[in-house]
């Protein structure tokens, strides 16, 4: 009997000893590249085409970086509506599921902050995309700006200024109270009111207002802005949900001669206003550039031996050698681009 429990006893430790040597190996495997990499993208809010068009670019990357789809799990979720604290279930369940690295176009500038922290903690890269996070960059580990935003607000006015010959009234509709980047657009353009320039000397901010980033109550706070001030000459809208219903609420009361729109609007959701004379001209970038981009860092950090940290550099695919700025920003292209009626066909966003 005797014997047998001794049997028992050392049969049992080798069962142990076999897990655990079974365990470490599995974990070391993980480690080191076992499984798909897993790179999550949350949006302010599900269903915006804007981010719709974002996400493309992680796809065109996916093609031509792994078109057998052996290496990378590419995942595109985030809540319904844009509050500042919506996406922190989804950043938590990203991390929870072993995100390597996770994109997001955060609702607030610090109020994901002690999120972010805890990701990095366990191991995944937080990079905000389509902004930055003002204020809170440390709680970040770079930021993939589709231009550089320092140039988006005197851009605005000056594009808005061209097209109402230089006077008049005009508003501004822009997205969440909370929407770090078009607050800081939003500045800019009050900044650059601000200084006395005579250029904007006959032009004259009376509101801004905030649509949500929902077309409903765009709409809703667009129709407002005309019963308010009847002598409105022209609304800038630096958001595409904002800017689309804008020039919808103008194109259907047949102003658009009277009351210019313009803004930061889609290629795709603009071409029926550009058409028939409802846009005279509007701004944008490249946002499939941004996911495309993106998905370049992930991979030039997994093989290429790159981090990102200020004066980097990486190659990424067609947009060539991408640099990360002192302030851990990274510029897809250098400046915002003009659609109108003359070169609106050459881009399908």
């Amino acid at each position: 009997m005797k014997v047998t429990r001794r049997v028992l006893f050392i049969g049992v430790c080798l069962i142990l000893a076999a897990l655990m040597v079974f365990t470490a190996c599995g974990g070391k495997s993980q480690s080191a590249g076992g499984g798909k990499v897993k790179v999550y993208f949350i949006p302010k809010n599900l269903g915006n085409p804007y981010f719709v068009a974002l996400s493309s670019g992680f796809d065109q990357a996916l093609k031509e970086l792994d078109p057998s789809s052996a290496k990378y799990e590419y995942i595109f979720t985030g809540p319904a509506t844009p509050e500042a604290t919506s996406q922190i279930e989804y950043v938590e369940a990203a991390v929870q599921n072993g995100a390597k690295a996770i994109f997001i176009a955060a609702n607030s500038n610090d109020a994901l902050n002690g999120t972010f922290d805890d990701a990095r903690a366990k191991g995944t890269r937080i990079y905000i995309i389509n902004q930055d996070i003002p204020g809170s960059e440390t709680h970040r580990d770079a930021a993939i700006l589709p231009t550089n935003f320092d140039t988006i607000g005197v851009a605005q006015l000056d594009l808005l200024h061209s097209l109402i010959g230089g006077q008049g009234e005009f508003a501004i509709l822009s997205a969440t109270t909370d929407a770090p980047d078009q607050n800081y657009w939003v500045q800019l353009m009050r900044d650059e009111l601000a200084k006395g320039n005579p250029k904007y000397a006959q032009m004259r901010l009376v509101d801004v207002v905030y649509g949500d980033d929902q077309p409903e109550k765009s709409t809703t706070e667009m129709e407002a802005l005309l019963t308010k001030y009847p002598n409105l000459r022209g609304v800038i809208a630096p958001t595409t949900v904002g800017i689309a219903a804008a020039t919808k609420v103008v194109q259907t009361r047949g102003i658009a001669d009277r009351v210019i729109v313009t803004g930061l609007g889609l290629p795709s959701e603009m071409k029926q206003f550009i058409v028939d004379g409802s846009s005279k001209g509007f701004q944008l970038w490249d946002p499939p550039a941004e996911g495309y981009l993106g998905l370049y860092m992930v991979d030039a950090e997994l093989n290429a031996g790159f981090t990102p940290t200020p004066g980097a550099s990486f190659s990424a695919g067609r947009l060539g050698t991408i640099k990360i700025e002192p302030s851990g920003q990274i510029f897809t292209i250098p400046q915002p681009k003009l659609f109108n009626k003359d070169n609106l066909d050459d881009f399908v966003y």
